[in-house]
């Protein structure tokens, strides 16, 4: 199993990824409708470019040539010393399999390279992956609600941890 990093041809990886993922992460939390809405904004073609032109780095979980999942992350987000984990999802499949948390320690190894000491992310209140954040020792430090348009939103929390 190799870590690599996503160049801008490999996005249709994350995108395809995206799609597999997603239905069964938030099947149960979101309506097909804003599935469909948020999937179709977030993971278009011209919106992965617009965030890997705005810095986001992806990275893919390669394994024997299968793609498994995907992170993606911004160092000095907001401000100096603090890197976003925007995105990090596996396949249904291979969860529980430790990919998860070889992904979020790549993102923690490359944040502490680029001289940030401090991890953040949004997670949806209601996703399981909360448990997965809070047992790598994540707190909460915010809720937040974002209004995605179309009458939609994110209701999240936001989660951290010094690294």
């Amino acid at each position: 199993m190799q870590i690599v990093q996503c160049n801008k041809e490999q996005l249709e990886i994350v995108r395809d990824l995206a799609y597999k993922i997603w239905p069964d992460t938030y099947g149960e939390i979101l309506s097909k409708e804003q599935l469909s809405y948020m999937l179709g904004n977030f993971y278009a073609i011209p919106s992965l470019e617009k965030q890997f032109n705005d810095g986001h780095v992806f990275l893919l979980v390669e394994e024997e040539g299968d793609f498994l999942g995907f992170a993606a992350y911004e160092v000095n987000c907001k401000e100096k010393g603090k890197t976003k984990l925007h995105k990090i999802y596996v396949l249904p499949d291979t969860q529980g399999k430790g990919i998860g948390k070889i992904l979020l320690n790549e993102v923690k190894s490359r944040a502490k390279e680029a001289n940030n000491d401090y991890l953040f992310l949004n997670v949806n209140k209601y996703n399981k992956a909360l448990y997965f954040y809070e047992k790598q020792g994540f707190e909460k430090i915010a809720d937040e609600v974002i209004d995605i348009g179309n009458g939609y939103v994110m209701d999240d929390y936001i989660m951290g941890i010094e690294i």
